[in-house]
């Protein structure tokens, strides 16, 4: 069965029911203070779709004309006209004709080149093992990873800065030594990313990415 990462934030409180809440803070769960963690990502995946449904309400996609500024690989660029899809130190280049599905490719692309760079360095410096990189569609999740030790991301997380997407890699990777969100899993992402809270905080500004294309 495939783990998925992680797509909300928990918050836990003397409160006797589960909540989901889709805000400019992102997706958040809210919980009883006792309830088995297992209960609370049941909960999640049970939702995942309205959630990811109530995201792309929350966002209204850019109209990726010639001129307008946005935000790939954490650095803003310009969107110019080209021939074909690529990018420059500060200008994102695309088509005019089916600048869309151009620009979703060439972002599929950079998180390929990225994520597999950052995996495979960060498994040869702290033996992680995993089997394939493969890059997709979902909407509400940066990553998952299964139990066929394959690592999946969304070309969304093309939009985030090099150290949340290092976040990324050590969060999926650290799923191999534990398929769940223990105490256990936390330690081992604290000792790659002494500052994994401070990122994963950062991380819920980049909510806006999973609303568009």
């Amino acid at each position: 069965m495939s783990k998925q990462g992680e797509f909300y934030t928990l918050v836990r409180s003397r409160r006797k029911t589960l909540s989901m809440r889709v805000g400019s803070e992102g997706v958040v769960v809210y919980a009883p203070l006792r309830l088995p963690l297992c209960e609370i990502e049941r909960f999640a995946e049970q939702h995942r779709q309205w959630a990811e449904r109530k995201l792309a309400e929350r966002t209204p996609e850019p109209a990726f004309a010639d001129g307008e500024r946005i935000e790939v690989l954490g650095r803003e660029r310009t969107i110019q006209a080209a021939r074909t899809a690529s990018l420059s130190d500060d200008s994102l280049l695309l088509p005019a004709e089916g600048r869309r599905e151009a620009l979703i490719s060439l972002l599929k692309k950079l998180t390929r080149e990225r994520m597999t760079r950052l995996v495979a360095a960060l498994a040869q410096q702290y033996g992680f093992r995993y089997s394939s990189i493969r890059v997709g569609s979902a909407r509400g999740r940066w990553g998952s990873y299964s139990a066929k030790g394959n690592l999946s991301f969304t070309f969304r997380s093309a939009f985030l800065p090099e150290s949340l997407a290092k976040y990324l890699a050590v969060h999926e990777l650290c799923h191999s030594k534990h398929f769940d969100h223990s105490a256990a899993f936390w330690r081992d992402v604290e000792h790659i990313l002494p500052d994994y809270m401070a990122r994963r905080r950062a991380l819920r500004r980049y909510t806006w990415a999973m609303g568009w294309l």
